[in-house]
């Protein structure tokens, strides 16, 4: 068996590892928001990081590319996520260099989006 063969097969076996493991703490978020009873816009956040990921993983598997705005999307949800997390005590400039990586992240996206629509043209 060659290298790459041995590669592929590891690689779907971590992408199936991480699908189970993302359905396995949604369902465990889930549960807990319905013992607490309260959902936040913390808890929206992360139920919106595990959808992503297994969108990502859905869009691996239909054309074994990952297309590069979705980890984007994950990471500005994630910082998002930090944001909100951290409250009001947090140093200021914390907040901006978190923010500025949401911009960053953000313009890096559009630039993306521009190039892809100038490659199909």
């Amino acid at each position: 068996m060659d290298v790459k063969r041995i590669v592929d097969i590891v690689e779907k076996i971590f992408l199936a590892l991480i699908a189970v493991f993302t359905v396995v703490a949604m369902g465990q978020e889930v549960m807990l928001l319905i013992e607490i009873r309260k959902v936040e816009l913390k808890d929206l956040l992360l139920m919106f990081i595990y959808a992503e990921v297994l969108g990502m993983l859905g869009a691996f598997y239909s054309s074994r590319r990952i297309p590069i705005t979705i980890p984007l999307f994950i990471a500005i949800t994630a910082l998002s996520r930090l944001i909100i997390l951290q409250g009001k005590d947090t140093d200021p400039s914390v907040l901006m260099y978190e923010s500025g990586a949401i911009l960053l992240i953000a313009v890096a996206g559009w630039v993306v989006s521009r190039i892809r629509q100038d490659d199909d043209a």
